[in-house]
């Protein structure tokens, strides 16, 4: 028997007002699943037993957590509060490894920065060749880069990293905490416009795989199943992808760029 939204919501108005342990586990066995789902989505493949085995275990932290904050009086559904509390606490927990060595980090700034400052000389998406000419690479050396990228966490989420601010996602600096602050709506809404300008600067493969990733909610495998390639290689694609996006938000001369194709395959 499945069982339903208003089912979950009961079940959970139940356990904050009780806060029964027996609950609270029943709660926690019913969306495992999601934790599964953010690992699928940050790319992470149950072939790698130990690490997928370690991620699952401080992604059930994160479950737990986001259960005994959640407040239902601010109107968030809890499945999309619990996602974003269970993929942050994942990612603490990957950065206290110091996950990625302090090498790759530079790497993947450097692609980041490459990217960017040819954009803005090219007027358009530089190939893999032309970024790792730029960058005095060779093509294995720029797809682990960019792979590396990946791990940094380019993403929606987190288009406000610097290196000298603490990362933040823009589901905190857009958060509504109730009263509508006019200032963050304007905000909110010039970002949105930066956002929509940008994507229509991307080629179609790079809209679509965004869209698959970011509305669809599909896992990497899963696009790498639409689109003929494998989960690798999404990766490194979702990170250019992110890479000529936030090249177009930092590049005020591309305001008027458009893409011709692809770039690479």
């Amino acid at each position: 028997m499945m069982r339903s939204e208003k089912e979950d919501a009961e079940l959970i108005t139940r356990y904050l007002e009780t806060r029964d342990p027996a609950l609270q586990e029943q709660i926690i066995l019913r969306y495992v699943p999601l934790v599964h789902f953010v690992l699928g989505r940050l790319g992470f493949s149950q072939s790698g037993a130990m690490d997928y085995e370690d991620a699952i275990g401080q992604g059930i932290i994160g479950l737990i957590e986001a259960l005994n904050r959640y407040d239902p009086s601010f109107g968030t559904v809890f499945s999309t509060y619990a996602t974003l509390r269970v993929r942050g606490h994942i990612l603490d927990y990957l950065r206290s490894l110091d996950w990625l060595s302090r090498s790759a980090r530079q790497r993947a700034r450097a692609v980041q920065g490459a990217t960017t400052h040819l954009w803005i000389k090219l007027n358009r998406n530089p190939t893999d060749e032309e970024l790792a000419s730029y960058l005095n690479m060779d093509i294995s050396q720029l797809q682990q880069a960019l792979v590396d990228s990946s791990r940094v966490m380019i993403s929606l989420d987190n288009m406000s990293e610097s290196e000298e601010a603490e990362e933040t996602s823009l589901h905190e600096v857009l958060a509504d905490e109730g009263q509508p602050n006019p200032s963050i709506l304007f905000e909110e809404k010039e970002l949105q416009g930066r956002l929509v300008d940008g994507l229509k600067k991307l080629s179609e493969r790079e809209q679509l795989l965004l869209s698959l990733y970011y509305y669809e909610e599909l896992t990497l495998k899963e696009i790498g199943a639409v689109l003929g390639v494998s989960e690798s290689r999404v990766s490194q694609l979702h990170a250019r992808a992110m890479m000529n996006l936030e090249a177009t938000l930092i590049s005020p001369d591309l305001a008027g760029a458009q893409l011709d194709t692809d770039g690479y395959t």
